[in-house]
């Protein structure tokens, strides 16, 4: 079994070779070495930590440095990276045992010749009392870059994207983990009961104001093993999630499409504010997440969705025009859940910048099967305007049979920007939020009406 820090390379190491997510590598490896307790929250510490501050920490690093970061074996760099985290952000860390344990992790990943470099490095870092000198103030993109751990493609991004104070502000807030929110199987328990059930858990449990179905918890440990969970009472997801769909407002007898409805949480909160009295077809590509939405779903003993394999931009003249609702949640660059999954800010920048074209194909197609009359939703986990209010932008203007409609929200939602009212964009640090995208359309006729 492997140590907490023998862990927490292993999920680093993980990532950075096979460009895994950071919170199912660290489940798998926990469970694999029965990490728990005190255990496994210091992995989990460190192994975020590292992800959130891994520029910050090479910009450190670089400063004491006899070779440039990329003649540094990748294990080597790692080990040091986990090393001057824990002498700068672990207070409950000795700089002794920093310092000694990455050495000693050295030796046992055999890096014996780095482990000397490895020592050198972080005991100089030790004698400069941990000083180190961060970029100019004055170039503004360097150092917020720097500070807050975010490349500088998508910092200079943002900035000319979205207000300086709203970015400086979105970077910070994606420094720490975000609250964990809960949405309440209205079929077996209300609010109130489930809230006094996790107490007795354990787990603090508070009331959302943001949707009267969700509850923000903490100190939860392993959500899948309490009982509320196995019985089927609630599920997690997202409160920006929960928004987008609510902004469906789906109703018992309607015909609802979720065409990339995996892991099926938008399908579930749909088929529950129907109270299970709608019709929810749950489309996805993948064949085992289909699965994995119709097992959730038997879990919640929801009995209206049908979950089938689809490809969403397949053409499907059997399912056009047959839907009173339908939700498009697109994939995306996913840049508004660094939060919880840091990693995400490392992708290629260069990528991201193909994914509008795809989403715009996805949301066209999608539109065919909204009958007259009927409504489509478009969301994204992203804050990036070419992915969200220039696509639904572009949408209407190309089919002229939707028309932009209005957004009811909970009247707790905060806007960040001036936006038209059928979009919604959703930052982190306004509504304690993931970032989030959704924008609404209603169908007012036939394409050659």
């Amino acid at each position: 079994m492997k140590s907490p820090r023998e862990a927490a390379f292993e999920i680093l190491y993980r990532i950075h070779s096979d460009s895994s997510y950071s919170n199912l590598t660290l489940d798998k490896v926990q469970k694999e070495n029965n990490l728990s307790g005190k255990d496994a929250a210091f992995c989990t510490a460190l192994t975020y930590g590292v992800l959130e501050r891994q520029l910050t920490l090479d910009y450190i690093i670089r400063q004491y440095s006899s070779l440039r970061l990329k003649k540094i074996e990748p294990k080597a760099l790692i080990i040091l990276r986990m090393g001057v985290y824990q002498l700068l952000y672990m207070d409950s860390v000795h700089a002794g045992a920093a310092v000694n344990e990455s050495v000693n992790l050295a030796k046992k990943l055999k890096l014996h010749k780095a482990s000397g470099f490895i020592n050198g490095l972080l005991r100089s870092f030790v004698r400069a009392d941990l000083a180190y000198k961060m970029p100019d103030e004055k170039d503004k993109v360097k150092f917020l870059s720097v500070k807050f751990s975010c490349p500088e493609e998508i910092v200079k991004f943002w900035l000319n994207s979205y207000p300086e104070k709203i970015v400086e502000d979105m970077l910070e807030s994606f420094m720490g983990r975000p609250e964990l929110t809960l949405r309440v199987n209205t079929l077996k328990a209300s609010r109130d009961e489930l809230i006094a059930e996790l107490s007795d858990s354990g787990v603090k449990a508070k009331k959302s104001i943001l949707s009267e179905n969700a509850i923000n918890v903490s100190s939860t440990g392993s959500i899948e093993s309490l009982k509320a969970f196995k019985d089927g009472k609630m599920y997690v997801q997202d409160i920006s999630s929960i928004i987008a769909s609510e902004a469906v407002h789906p109703k018992a007898g309607e015909k609802v499409a979720d065409v990339c409805a995996a892991p099926g949480s938008k399908s579930f909160s749909m088929a529950l504010l129907a109270e299970d009295k709608a019709e929810i077809s749950s489309f996805d590509l993948y064949p085992h997440k289909v699965e994995l939405i119709r097992k959730s779903a038997e879990r919640l003993s929801i009995t209206s969705i049908n979950a089938n394999v689809r490809d969403a931009l397949s053409s499907s003249e059997e399912l056009e025009g047959k839907f009173d609702a339908v939700l498009c949640d697109a994939p995306c660059s996913g840049l508004g859940v660094i939060g919880r999954k840091p990693e995400i800010r490392y992708k290629s920048f260069e990528e991201m910048q193909s994914l509008p074209e795809l989403q715009y194909k996805i949301l066209a197609n999608t539109a065919k099967l909204v009958k007259k009359g009927g409504r489509l939703i478009y969301s994204t986990c992203t804050l990036n305007p070419e992915e969200n209010g220039k696509i639904a932008d572009k949408f209407l203007s190309e089919n002229k049979n939707f028309r932009a409609l209005h957004l009811k929200l909970n009247e707790n939602i905060k806007r960040g920007i001036v936006e038209p009212e059928n979009h919604l964009t959703l930052f982190p640090h306004i509504n304690n939020t993931d970032g989030f995208f959704v924008s609404a359309f209603e169908k007012v006729g036939d394409c050659d009406d």
